[in-house]
């Protein structure tokens, strides 16, 4: 084990040959074929970067004879050092989905019954804009907001500032990793960032909770686990579930979720008893040291073990192997956070186990990434908003008090929330309250599989005048839309410049390597023109995209030529950590690392993080667990023909004696049903050891029931169903979605 290689992890990881084998080649895919196939000859590489996920790795895409034939890793890319997971080898197959929409939409029945009128791109784009320019009159341009994932939102996030509005928001952060950044930036003054700096490749000690490399797929990530594990660094994993990285543990503690808080305290009681954090690390730059010693003395092993159900000598052993290996000792931040409405405080305490360690800025643990100066394009001022955001109003019983002259603003709902709420957008509309909001512009994300609760998104559109959805397939939301507006992929568009910050910082371009097949149009185009429609031709002064990333890269003493031909140009590296230079600095009221938080206590909110015992499900249902496969991104690529392939429906992991009990074999089929009646289409049973007998496990994604999703329609079951609970997060407004329970039911 200590030997496998880069690549042989990758297949235990999941990634298959099959996947390589058809990513490369779309043979196995017959009757495809790429538009303008039949005027081009020959061969020709087009270096761009990925947009399967948020990674974002640079790659060499080939064209043979006008065909879109296969993508690959770009060899000098810091990210996939040269090698793409199967996400990004599989992204040929975008192109050829033939469940793309191929031209403007316009509603033609009631909202949700997804009958279309195929309308031009004039059309369509006049309709939005008289609808905005209806809103905007009669409620203020901070009633249409905008939901975005991914890079491609930048110009449209341009727009909408132009029109007046502030309300932006990203499923990244509510859904995702806010807790995480949240709790770092409470600690350390910093939030962790994307991508995560962390120095796995370096780690002689690398612990991860819940954070499950090898299947969610970040690419420079699993690299790095694979070398560390050959390297023989020692690995603790946390999980309910027996994961792929925990197949690769020294230590695999299977906890009761809900518990993590419990099983943080008791490891940093041992260490803190026992002495063995780094006296020096926290001496220099710790602040409240002696409170924090004084509040976790309670929380022993043994306390924690009726909490965790993991054994003390585990809880102790696995405290001594990460003291052993210290400042080299990386507790993973991990990604997707919102569990239990705790995950501020769970990831300040994964941040505060790091501190004791002194892995922050130390090799080993979490670097200080460089980033290349790459000038901003010289807009005029945005118009200022009069009623401000949304997403995070002011506390009823605080309304009179004073606003703060900057900074932390306590009277707001969720005072430690550092990013717009997309939850707090759809509460707003829901109510009304601060203010009405009756547009959704939403690109490149399914909010009714992305946002807990879907009969409370499906309520708050309905109260819209308007709701747009951009996207290269259609989804469920662009069912529930009035416009849908199809994009090109990233594979057919420019989009703005990716500057990254990494261990060695780059900028790298997205360029078109083949057309679009049908009527579809890139991002920047839909924008500008939407925004020429609506009379704000001042904030597009470039006429196209190549004037406006020539004039960034002019300004950063680049040029787009050689970007065009090269795909990236790194950036000098900078220093990294404490010993080469890196100054340390934390940007928190105190200046220090904050083991003991005073803005927290008179926030009203624990100063060292706290345990609450989680709430039981009702008698004989399962906690819902659910995750990522190496091969899909969240729903996005189920009629993607390539990764489809690899996987075309979902399972729902049972544990092997539950299952029979049962009397479920594998590969029967059941539904899920939810403590509130939800009951999921039907899912093949996976009986397993790998699963504690508390919960079941399915992938994210699937059980489309979209009818534009031809391909996908119905495979699987949706875990985004059966989510129809959610524990918001006190400090920053996460949604907390691990708290749904089911049963199962045999299909008869």
């Amino acid at each position: 084990m200590n030997n496998v290689s880069r690549r042989r992890f990758l297949k235990i990881a999941g990634a298959g040959a099959g996947v390589a084998a058809a990513g490369s080649s779309l043979a196995a895919l017959p009757g495809l074929r790429a538009a303008g196939q039949a005027a081009e000859k020959g061969i020709r590489e087009v270096p761009t970067f990925c947009d399967i996920c948020f990674w974002k790795c640079n790659a060499i895409a080939t064209v043979r004879d006008g065909a879109l034939w296969k993508v690959e890793g770009h060899p000098d890319d810091p990210l996939s050092q040269g090698r793409l997971c199967p996400r990004g080898t599989g992204g040929v197959g975008a192109h050829f989905d033939s469940d793309r929409v191929r031209s403007p939409l316009l509603r033609a029945s009631v909202r949700g019954e997804e009958q279309w009128t195929e309308v031009t791109w004039d059309e369509a784009l006049g309709h939005i804009a008289e609808k905005m320019q209806k809103i905007k009159a009669e409620y203020g341009p901070e009633a249409v907001a905008l939901f975005s994932h991914g890079v491609g939102g930048t110009f449209l996030k341009h727009t909408l500032k132009a029109y007046g509005s502030p309300n932006i928001s990203a499923p990244s952060f509510a859904q995702c990793r806010g807790p995480r950044d949240v709790g770092f930036e409470l600690t350390f003054g910093h939030p962790v960032g994307s991508p995560e700096p962390t120095d796995i490749r370096n780690s002689k000690c690398l612990v991860l909770i819940g954070s499950h490399l090898g299947e969610n797929m970040h690419n420079t990530q699993v690299q790095e686990f694979a070398d560390a594990v050959g390297s023989g660094a020692s690995v603790i994993v946390v999980d309910p579930r027996f994961s792929i990285a925990a197949s690769k543990a020294k230590h695999f503690l299977p906890i009761k979720p809900g518990t993590d808080i419990a099983l943080l305290l008791a490891w940093m009681n041992v260490i803190v008893r026992e002495g063995l954090y780094d006296k020096e690390y926290v001496e220099a730059y710790g602040f409240g040291f002696e409170a924090f010693s004084a509040e976790i003395q309670p929380f022993t092993p043994e306390w924690a073990y009726p909490e965790t159900g993991i054994e003390p000598a585990l809880i102790r052993e696995s405290a001594r192997e990460m003291a052993r290996h210290r400042p080299a000792t990386l507790i993973h931040p991990g990604r997707h956070t919102t569990w239990h409405g705790n995950d501020t405080q769970r990831s300040r305490a994964i941040a505060l186990l790091n501190a004791l360690m002194g892995s922050w800025g130390r090799k080993g643990g979490i670097y200080r990434p460089g980033r290349p100066s790459v000038p901003a394009y010289p807009y005029p001022p945005y118009p200022k908003s009069v009623r401000g955001m949304v997403d995070n109003p002011v506390r009823p019983e605080l309304e009179g008090a004073p606003a703060p002259a900057g900074g932390l603003d306590l009277r707001r709902r969720y005072p430690f929330a550092t990013e717009p709420l997309t939850t707090g957008v759809r509460d707003a509309t829901l109510t009304g309250e601060p203010y009405p909001v009756k547009g959704w512009l939403v690109y490149a994300t399914n909010l009714i599989k992305t946002l807990p609760n879907q009969d409370e998104t499906i309520e708050a559109i309905q109260k819209l005048d308007l709701l747009v959805v951009v996207d290269v397939i259609g989804s469920e939301i662009a069912g529930w839309a009035d416009v849908v507006l199809p994009e090109s992929t990233y594979l057919e568009r420019y989009d703005d410049l990716n500057v990254q910050t990494f261990r060695d910082p780059f900028v790298a371009l997205r360029q078109p390597v083949v057309e679009a097949p049908h009527d579809q149009k890139p991002n920047w185009w839909i924008a500008r023109e939407l925004a020429v429609k609506l009379g704000l031709e001042e904030y597009y002064p470039w006429e196209d995209i190549e004037e406006y990333l020539s004039h960034r890269l002019d300004a950063a003493g680049m040029s787009l030529a050689t970007l065009k031909q090269k795909g990236l140009v790194k950036a000098p590296r900078s220093p990294l950590y404490f010993e080469e230079g890196v100054v340390p600095e934390f940007f928190t009221p105190s200046g220090k690392i904050e083991f003991y938080s005073v803005q927290l206590k008179e926030a009203g909110f624990d100063p060292v993080p706290k345990h609450t015992p989680p709430k039981p499900g009702p008698p004989g249902s399962f906690r819902l667990l659910y995750g990522r496969a190496p091969v899909h991104s969240f729903s996005r690529t189920q009629t993607n023909p390539v990764l489809a392939q690899a996987m075309g429906e979902n399972e729902v992991w049972v544990n092997a004696d539950v299952a029979e009990r049962f009397g479920l074999r594998i590969g029967d089929r059941v539904r899920l049903k939810n403590q509130d009646g939800a009951v999921s289409d039907t899912i093949k049973v996976r009986p397993t050891q790998a699963v504690r007998p508390d919960c079941v496990y399915m992938v994210h994604g699937f059980g489309h029931s979209s009818k534009m999703l031809k391909k996908a329609y119905r495979k699987g079951a949706s875990d985004s169903q059966l989510i129809t609970r959610y524990a918001t997060d006190p400090l920053m407004g996460g949604t907390g979605m691990n708290v749904n329970f089911v049963t199962l039911e045999q299909e008869a």
